[in-house]
């Protein structure tokens, strides 16, 4: 495993991150293809044994028993200074006023809920989940700043968003000489990458980690086009991220399978090799529910692509509506 420094932190991180959306209660939240818990734990005790330390979760992942399962398995199987765990933020949680969003109230709630799910009295990474358009992002980071000084969050991140509400936000913390963000978790990955245009720059400039999220495009870059799984016949979300631009993505699925053919190596190793390759990437964070998952990605940091197969990948690339901000 290789580890790098987490932005300009001093913090240390594996190079892949293990997300933890697959892991839940199956008939709560809005993904019935997630692993119930028994099935679950063989997943993280696995990553821990390859060397992975970093683990991503959000407080909607199964209505919370995500960060429930991902906290006792953490608990039995690893001291808990030697992992690094990141939650989010956001999503709504309950019905009603101010069961969603980033407002102060919201924020030092749904904080403590996470840490009661966890079973931790703090987390590494503490993320927004997404932009809310209904809190001044003034509130939003005074809140955040307030729970780093509290001691429940060492660090805070933003999830995808708008790079101008990034710097709006790192502006705001910057002239209250509140805590900034560190991190950015965005959408980035063979099939989307509208992320270099401004954002993954802005990063590098700013020396923010880059933690992209589906690096496998919700599992159509480890597959050939046409082959289906159980979570892509009921991912609607997955679905709806690559409708409009399915002519030239087959090219690039069928790219990779050619490459992989010549490698002989796993599709996926194929794929990650190229996000791991890009520059400004932290620690892509890869989702299980095959033991293989993990296998292959812990494997593609082995793997060096040439420019010649660089070129190839990225040929066929044309640009994509902007995605998964809401």
């Amino acid at each position: 495993m290789e580890y790098v420094k987490f932005g300009r932190t001093g913090l240390e991180v594996s190079r892949i991150c293990l997300g933890c959306m697959s892991y839940g209660a199956p008939e709560r939240g809005n993904h019935r293809w997630v692993l119930p818990e028994a099935e679950s734990r063989p997943f993280i005790k696995l990553a821990l044994e390859l060397g992975i330390n970093f683990f991503d979760t959000a407080n909607v992942y199964s209505d919370g028993t995500s960060e429930e399962i991902l906290g006792r398995a953490l608990h039995d199987l690893v001291p808990r200074e030697e992992v690094v765990i990141a939650t989010k933020v956001h999503g709504r949680m309950r019905s009603g006023p101010n069961g969603a969003g980033l407002s102060r109230k919201a924020i030092f709630h749904e904080i403590d809920q996470s840490l009661r799910r966890l079973g931790t009295d703090y987390v590494d990474l503490y993320q927004i989940h997404r932009w809310d358009y209904q809190t001044p992002i003034e509130e939003t980071m005074e809140a955040l700043h307030d729970l780093v000084k509290a001691g429940k969050v060492r660090y805070i991140g933003a999830s995808s968003m708008y790079a101008w509400q990034f710097m709006k936000a790192q502006r705001a913390a910057e002239r209250n000489h509140w805590t900034r963000f560190v991190s950015m978790q965005n959408y980035v990955n063979l099939l989307y990458r509208e992320e270099e245009r401004e954002m993954l720059p802005l990063c590098k400039e700013d020396g923010v980690a880059v933690i992209p999220w589906s690096p496998l495009a919700r599992g159509r870059l480890t597959r050939k086009w046409d082959e289906v799984t159980a979570r892509s016949e009921t991912d609607e979300f997955g679905k709806s991220l690559y409708a409009v631009t399915a002519d030239a993505d087959k090219r690039i699925v069928d790219t990779v399978e050619a490459i992989s053919r010549e490698r002989n190596l796993p599709m996926a190793q194929i794929s990650l090799a190229w996000l791991l390759q890009k520059e400004g990437i932290t620690a892509p964070i890869i989702g299980a529910t095959k033991m293989r998952h993990l296998k292959d990605a812990v494997a593609a940091l082995d793997v060096h692509l040439t420019h010649e197969e660089v070129k190839r990948l990225e040929e066929f690339y044309v640009p994509h509506p902007v995605l998964g901000f809401r």
